[in-house]
This record gives C-alpha cells, structure tokens and sequence, in this order.
C-alpha cells in the first residue's frame, strides 16, 4: 500500500461528518484511518476513498479496540499524526423524562469515547514524534443548551472543557487539541432528531427541518463537507497556532 506522509485517524468515520472528514483528509493527501463499529461497513466505505485507506473496527468506549486502531494504524502507516475524534450519539427527550440509560448512552460515546481515544492520541503522540493534532467533535449545543437535548448539550459541553484542559497540559508538547462546534447538519443522525423532534412538539418534520433553516443567517441546511473543510483546516499547518478553541461552523446559528 503506498503512502503520503501523514496520517489521520477518524472514529465514527462510516458516516456523516466522519465520513466527509475522511474523504477531505484523503483529498488533502494524507492516509486514512477509518475507524467505527462494524467492520463489514466500515471497509465497504473505505473502499469508496481513492487515497490510502485502512479500515479497523473500533467501539471509542472499549480502551483496548482504540488502541488496537492506533497500533494497526502505526503498523501500516508508520504513525498517526492526527486524531479526529468523531464518533457521537443522540436521542432526545424532555429533561425530566431522560432516564438514567438517556445520560449514559450520550457519555459513554461523546464525552468518555473523546476522553479515551484523545488519551490513546496523545500516548501516540508523546511515544513517536513529539507534535500531533486532536480534532474533536462538539457542537452547536456544546456553547448554547438545546432544549429537548440536555444529556446531549451536557456531554458536549464536557468534550470543550476537556478540549480546552488538554490543549493547555500538552501545547508544551507540540501538541495541539481543538473542536469543531457544527449547528444544524444534514445526516443521518439529524433525520432522526428532525422526526423525534416533531413528534415531541406536536409538529411535522418538515417544519422542524424548515426551523432549522430559518434560525441559520446563511440561509440554508449545513452539509457535512462544511464541517469537514474545517477540520482539515484545524489539522493543517495553517492552524499551527491555535489550540483549546471550539470553533463553531454553524452558519451564523451562534456568533459567540
């Protein structure tokens, strides 16, 4: 397998954000680790991606298949220069009826899955070459409390707390940690808040869906390239000095 010179790693790459993410890494001249939970689907994915690309299964919640990815990673590329911490649920309910599996599900994967594989990165980091790149996701509800999404917004609130700590304990070690904070983006995991969303206030999907386009000043739905462009960007030299920012690529949905 012929390589370029460097590395990205994506977790919930299948689809998505991840998905684009990995194609706009690929384009951009890096191999592609492209991680998520079956290995079937993540391989036929990968095989869509025309640069080098390696397909591993991995569960961000389970610490031995993350650092199982980074070493077949490191086995095949050489090393891993840049994390791009990806993988996230959601479900929504009002506050009072969340339950306890609510809560934890939303943790579990995004704010414990970004914990672990950001140590695993970082670990990599520190053992081959002194310098790497953490991107992770957060969102548009990691600055502003979503209604009907508090175990959510509260998970992604965690993950720019941790983005931030991280980035100012490891800058002195090449290291630089950020997040992406998208608003309102076009996937899979949005068809479903659109129908869970509408049946909680009584209204049609296409309302819902219309409300978010509405409440964006650019004026239309984001896509998932909107948010990978800038993840490539944030990995790039161009970014060399930022860190322990949370960039929001919402359309103008929050300017804070």
């Amino acid at each position: 397998m012929g390589t370029f010179q460097r590395t990205a790693l994506i977790t919930g790459g299948a689809t998505g954000i991840g998905l684009a993410s990995a194609q706009a890494f690929s384009k951009a001249g890096y191999n592609v680790v492209l991680t998520d939970l079956e290995q079937k689907v993540v391989q036929d994915v990968a095989n869509t991606i025309k640069g080098p690309t390696l397909a591993i299964k991995l569960d961000v919640c389970d610490q031995t298949s993350i650092y199982v990815a980074f070493k077949e990673g490191e086995r095949v590329f050489g090393q891993i220069d840049v994390l791009h911490a990806n993988a996230g649920v959601s479900s929504m309910k009002r506050a009072l009826d969340l339950t306890e599996e609510d809560w934890d599900f939303n943790f579990n994967v995004n704010a414990k899955g970004v914990f672990l594989s950001n140590q695993a990165a970082i670990r990599h980091f520190l053992k081959h070459q002194n310098k790497g790149v953490i991107v992770n996701t957060a969102s548009l509800a990691a600055k502003v409390g979503a209604p009907l999404l508090a175990h959510y917004s509260a998970s992604k609130f965690a993950v720019l707390g941790w983005t931030q700590s991280l980035a100012r304990e490891h800058a002195g070690d090449g290291i630089r940690v950020n997040a992406v904070c998208p608003g309102f983006v076009k996937t899979g995991m949005q068809d479903r808040e659109v129908k869970w969303e509408a049946n909680l206030l009584g209204s049609t999907p296409s309302d819902v869906f219309q409300s978010y386009i509405d409440q964006t000043p650019l004026g239309r739905i984001e896509t998932a390239e909107d948010v990978a462009d800038v993840v490539v960007f944030l990995a790039s030299d161009k970014a060399r000095f930022m860190t322990g920012q949370g960039i929001n690529v919402t359309g103008g949905v929050y300017m804070g």
